[in-house]
């Protein structure tokens, strides 16, 4: 537990998850590490496999550590994969160039005891707890290291289709037809996941955020069940064992959810996508909660003034609100990695005067 003479109170990532407004809000991006930079690139070619880059701590952290080092990032964010989690389970996942993510598939729910299990869970995700502890041992000092976990809905989904979708039909028709077998790999997900989580701050993540990167597939009558209620069940899990570490929940797509989200998940922030108006979600949110977003990731790959003048305005609308500055979803890899120094430069040269 932090308490007022600690040294992390004084980093602004953690100030403003707490609950803080900053003149200068602080400034981290999800996929900050990986394709856009040049030096990953050459790392991710001598690791042989993305997965084997995830899983060798030497690899990992330096990959966590590069946009830290070129760009002065206020978090640091894991270098890992939201699908370690069904690998640690038991299911087999690999990584296939120009196609993402591949698992074998589960093809029902008489599979979850059979092919999955949660005795290895911590063993098998040793090496990311030893890249959590590296990266701790080599930031700077006012950088936070952010811990990370996807969703039990997004996770799933990927489990029961072999990998990602367009449509999410196998998964959906799992989760209508028998909601009670899908529920049971939910549970597994949700215990699971919290677990991991809970290793993950007792390695060193000073933050976690949570990633449902598909909740907005779902209608809105499931986004409360398998989205918000499973979400709401993990943080709640993390803040039995870490009550003072800070959760980032972020629902991607999840509309007017959003609302309930801020009320209901217990997150102490809450991540805006893309497609959300930020002035909206600062007047009708739960006070209190931290927002973080949301500037659109093609944004960065135009740069220029248009990009400048987005985040100005995005600043400018959250000022004397606890705020994180982001993205609305990833960095994508088309990114030229000048523009993201000069969307850095811009953030923390509007400091209120």
């Amino acid at each position: 537990m932090n308490d007022a003479n600690s040294p992390t109170v004084s980093k602004p990532l953690l100030r403003a998850l707490r609950g803080e407004p900053l003149d200068t809000p602080p400034i981290w991006l999800m996929r900050q590490a990986g394709r856009y930079l040049p030096e990953y690139r050459a790392l991710r070619k001598e690791a042989g496999s993305f997965l084997d880059l995830c899983m060798t701590p030497e690899m990992a952290c330096e990959v966590t550590l590069q946009p830290i080092r070129r760009f002065g990032f206020d978090g640091a964010i894991l270098f890992s994969d939201i699908l370690v989690i069904p690998y640690a389970l038991g299911q087999k996942l690999w990584f296939e160039e120009g196609a993402g993510p591949k698992l074998e598939a589960l093809q029902g729910p008489e599979e979850i005891a059979v092919r999955l299990s949660r005795d290895s869970l911590h063993e098998r995700l040793a090496p990311v707890y030893e890249t959590l502890r590296r990266v701790r041992d080599s930031l700077p000092p006012e950088t936070t290291l952010l811990g990370f976990a996807g969703a039990p809905w997004t996770v799933a989904s990927y489990m029961i289709e072999g990998g990602s979708s367009k449509d999410f039909a196998t998964a959906k028709k799992w989760m209508f037809g028998d909601p009670e077998g899908f529920g049971r790999l939910i549970d597994l997900l949700v215990d699971s996941t919290a677990a991991y989580l809970n290793a993950q701050i007792e390695a060193g993540a000073e933050a976690v955020q949570i990633f449902d990167s598909w909740a907005g597939s779902l209608p809105a009558v499931e986004q409360y069940r398998w989205s918000l209620e499973p979400i709401r069940q993990i943080v709640e899990l993390v803040k039995a064992q870490h009550p003072e570490t800070p959760v980032i929940v972020f629902p991607r797509g999840a509309g007017p959810v959003y609302v309930d989200f801020a009320q209901h998940s217990g997150g102490d922030a809450l991540g805006i996508d893309t497609a959300l108006p930020l002035d909206w979600a600062r007047r009708s949110l739960k006070q209190g909660v931290t927002l973080q977003g949301n500037l659109d990731p093609i944004r960065v790959v135009a740069g220029g003034e248009g990009m400048r003048a987005a985040a100005r305005r995005i600043v400018e609308t959250m000022r004397g609100s606890p705020f994180v500055f982001n993205l609305g979803h990833g960095v994508v890899p088309q990114t030229p990695p000048e523009h993201v120094g000069e969307l850095v430069e811009t953030i923390r040269g509007m400091a209120q005067r």
